[in-house]
């Protein structure tokens, strides 16, 4: 077995996966070619890839403190979180409520509800569809927020052992919500409705304690990976073979979720996308396997720009679109596309050179002090 290297590639390539998977999902929105429909489809389950990755890196960098210190910094996490999340975040909404011609759609949710990362509530996506992808933070937000903070209660008490469980018990409470929220609001809804459409998403999609599947399973990860050598050495020997398994899973998956809105999809699919991809997070950190040995400079990139690609890519393929239509060339071939996903990774850029490094050094000194 080779030695592991601090830098964990393979979790780079994940993340480059997920948001080429969120893309191709979101593209299918506007002017596209054929194939994204059904290449596309399944680029949903990106989203949970991300929920996987932010459950397995953040609670094990809190889970890596507790053992080496006895504790962890909530200032010092929370400073951090700020810094990553905040400014990006917050520009893009200043962009989406300043300059219209930015909107991918008509009309928005309230400010208040962007502000206070609640969006992903009540969230009426037929309607109110504009920057509607910003759910999913909205969720990763409320994560940061809870973890520590239990993490913080349970950490000097005996209980902290006993964290597993209580995962477990919470990700079955996911599933028994979806069950009932079916049952109550969405079976006898007309699946050929935009009304079933707007419930489904309200009710099953978007709110946090029905998507509980994919930061739990990270986490959950994450504990073991820390607090488990039996766990741990079988990871590292294993490489390849939880792999080959997460790909298995997912290619089930994939499969069970065909009808994505429907009663056995919609209570247990979020919870298979999520054990597959957590086999594969377990692989792209396993000494033995050929994602973590593999450094690619273009996966690497992207898992850079993801986060600012993810929050600003709706908007730039709708104004790179309008040009395009505005210069009478054709905006649904494979060209119009590769202009578009180029456009978006240049916005990664802008956003990185003007907000997130500049703001990168003030956080440092914030730390210093």
């Amino acid at each position: 077995m080779r030695e592991h290297s601090e830098r964990l590639y393979g979790l780079d390539h994940l993340r480059a996966a997920a948001i080429v998977l969120v893309l191709m999902y979101h593209y299918r929105a506007f002017q596209h070619p054929g194939w994204i429909d059904s290449i596309g489809r399944f680029g949903w389950t990106g989203v949970d890839l991300f929920f996987v990755l932010s459950g397995f890196l953040i609670s094990g960098q809190l889970f890596k403190e507790i053992e080496n210190n006895g504790r962890f910094s909530i200032k010092t996490f929370y400073i951090k979180r700020f810094f990553r999340i905040f400014p990006a975040y917050f520009f893009t909404v200043f962009l989406y409520f300043t300059f219209p011609f930015f909107r991918e759609r008509e009309a928005l949710s309230s400010l208040w509800k962007f502000v206070t990362f609640t969006q992903n509530y009540g969230l009426d996506v037929i309607h109110r569809g504009t920057f509607s992808h910003a759910w999913s933070l909205c969720i990763e937000e409320q994560f940061y927020l809870i973890l520590p903070l239990l993490l913080l209660i349970l950490s000097p008490m005996r209980l902290f052992k006993f964290l597993p469980f209580f995962i477990i018990m919470l990700l079955s409470f996911s599933v028994i919500l979806r069950w009932l929220t079916w049952n109550e609001f969405i079976e006898t809804a007309d699946n050929s409705s935009a009304d079933f459409w707007k419930l489904w998403y309200m009710k099953i999609y978007y709110p946090t304690h029905t998507r509980l599947d994919g930061l739990g399973i990270g986490v959950l990860t994450g504990y073991l990976m820390q607090y488990s050598e039996s766990f741990k050495k079988v990871v590292h020997n294993n490489g390849n073979r939880l792999f080959f398994l997460g790909i298995l899973l997912l290619g089930i998956s994939f499969w069970f979720c065909n009808d994505q809105a429907s009663k056995n999809a919609s209570i247990f699919g979020f919870t298979l996308v999520a054990v597959s991809f957590g086999f594969i997070v377990m692989s792209a950190v396993s000494a033995s396997s050929f994602l973590s040995g593999s450094k690619s400079y273009i996966t690497s990139q992207l898992a850079a720009l993801s986060y600012t690609i993810y929050l600003s890519h709706k908007g730039i393929i709708h104004m790179v679109q309008n040009g395009i239509d505005y210069l009478n060339f054709e905006s649904s071939d494979n060209i119009s596309l590769l202009v578009c996903l180029l456009a978006c990774i240049i916005g990664g850029i802008f956003y990185r050179f003007l907000i997130e490094r500049p703001l990168s050094r003030i956080k440092t000194k914030i730390l210093k002090k």
